[in-house]
This record gives C-alpha cells, structure tokens and sequence, in this order.
C-alpha cells in the first residue's frame, strides 16, 4: 500500500515555492486547509501542496485572492474548477498564429543598416517588439517578427528608428482602446450570461463561454483589417491630392482640352470646399461665369439695337 506523503510546513514550501509566511497568510484567508494536528506538530499532505500549486496558477493568470478563494469554494462544493480552468486556459491561448524568433545582435544590426544603436535597442526591448534572452546578451526572442520586418521596412525607407518607436507607441495605445471596446462589446452582449460576477461559472457554461471564445477570436482582428483597408482607401486618395496641390480635373467632353489651373487658385478651392468637391466646385464656377458674359452679351446687344442712329 502506497503511503501518502506527509510534509512539515517549512517541507510544503520548499515543494510549492511559497514562503512560510505566504503558507500560513493563505490559511488564516481560507483559501488553504488547516493542517493536521500530531501532537505539537503540524502536518501537511498532497492535497495542500495541490491546492497551493492552484493558487499560484491563478495569480499567475491575474485573478485577484478574493477570486480565487470563491473558486475554491466552489470547488469544494463540488462544482469544479475544470470548466473555469478551460475557460482562462481559452482566452490565455495565443491571439495570432503567428510565431516567435530569435535574432542575433549581429543580425539585428545588418537588417538596420548595420550601424549598432543601443539607444535604439533599449526601446525596442521596453516595447517589447525585442526581449532580452537570460545569458544571452548577443540574443533576442522577437514576439512578434512581422512587427520586427515592418520597423526594418520603414528604416530602409528613411524613417528614423525614433519616429518609429513613438509611431509604434501611439498606435499602440489607440488599438488597446479598440481591443478594451471589443472585450466590453462582447462581453456585455455575448458573455454577461457566464459571468455575471457573484458567482463562477458552471463546467458547462465555462464550456460554453470558451468555444465561444474560439469562434469569436478571430472577428476582432477581421474587423480592423476591413475597417482600416476602408479608411487607407480613403485618406491615402485624399493625402495624395492634398501633398500634390492639385484636384483630378473634371472628366472633358471628347476632343477638348483640358486647362490648366495655377496650384494657388486650386488649393484655395481646396481650402474653401474640400479637395475632394474642389473639380465640381471649379467647374459650377467656370459654367457660372460663361452664362453671366452670355447674359451680359446678350443685354449689351440689346441695348445697342434700341439705340436711335
């Protein structure tokens, strides 16, 4: 018969990796049973080496001590933590299929013109768009390389490395702003049924949440693909006329030639109605003015025929 596995308190710490203190602060919470009495020693088991391992999963996943105690409960009460655990386990999972590298300092270096920047460096790590590797200064994990391959791109073009790590940090705090409003959006209309707060969640409904999860992941990312190739499309087009100085002139009736403006007349139009009115705008104008001189031409003509000779 196998013998079940007995530990002195300073033991339990040792195998978890939490200190003596942390131990006894988690049973005077309730979140850790009361060991058992032997005479004047106190004797843990398995059982609260499992739980304590618990413990330090959940903190490891962000859930505050107070969560994690009605957790417990729950699985105390028999309702079970797999479901939940699925659940957290379904949303820590990745966001992208996309994988990590690994880049040298030597090749970093070559892939951004081949002058070492450690300035430049630093920032990428606080960014996070490198990390630094324990025991390898001459190593990098890059998280995301596409993101890497986009910054070497802009360099090559002539943008300054800082130019873009300031670009990279406002980008960044505009998506976490969409990233915040899709999580409310979807979770005051889709998940508030699973998690109302008061109460974890059922297996079935942690079940339930997750392949939701799974089904909704991708939409995030489709609709800022979709929103932001329409919102290029149009700006770009607009970008493009306004840095030119001029509008696309009116489509001309076969065999005219079209006439060319002086640029300050045209980004004063551009100014007054928009670039994008500006053709319609001249074009109404030029039409205005031919009818005015036929008028006045036609009055002009008039008059000179009631003149007495």
């Amino acid at each position: 018969m196998q013998s079940v596995a007995e530990y002195r308190i300073e033991d339990l710490a040792h195998h978890s990796g939490a200190t003596v203190r942390t131990i006894r602060a988690y049973q005077d919470r309730g979140l850790l049973p009361r060991p058992e009495r032997r005479g004047r020693s106190n004797v843990y088991s398995d059982a609260h080496l499992a739980r304590l391992r618990q413990i330090a999963d959940l903190l490891e996943r962000g859930y505050t001590l107070a969560s994690i105690k009605e957790l417990l409960e729950a699985w105390d009460a028999g309702r079970g933590l797999g479901g939940v655990l699925g659940l957290v386990a379904e949303v820590d999972g990745p966001w992208t299929d996309e994988e990590a590298d690994r880049i040298t300092r030597t090749e970093l270096d070559k892939r951004f013109g081949g002058t070492p920047d450690d300035a430049a460096v630093d920032d990428a790590v606080e960014l996070g768009v490198l990390e630094r590797i324990p025991g390898r200064d001459d190593e990098f994990l890059v998280p995301s390389p596409q993101e890497l391959a986009v910054a070497a791109e802009l360099h090559a073009a002539g943008v300054p490395l800082t130019a873009i790590s300031g670009h990279l940090r406002e980008l960044r705090t505009q998506v976490e702003y969409i990233a915040s409003r899709f999580l409310d959006f979807t979770t005051e209309h889709v998940f508030a049924r699973y998690l109302d707060g008061h109460h974890p969640p059922s297996d079935t409904e942690a079940a339930e949440a997750a392949a939701l999860v799974r089904k909704l992941r991708p939409l995030a990312q489709q609709t800022v693909d979709a929103e932001l190739a329409r919102a290029m499309r149009t700006f770009a087009t607009r970008h493009l006329r306004e840095h030119l100085g001029a509008a696309p002139p009116p489509p001309e009736p076969s065999g005219q030639t079209p006439v060319a403006l002086p640029v300050s007349t045209i980004q004063a139009v551009q100014r007054l109605v928009g670039a994008e009115r500006s053709a319609e705008f001249i074009a109404a104008a030029a039409e205005r003015e031919v009818q005015a001189r036929t008028l006045d031409e036609l009055a002009t003509t008039h008059l000179k025929g009631r003149e007495v000779p």
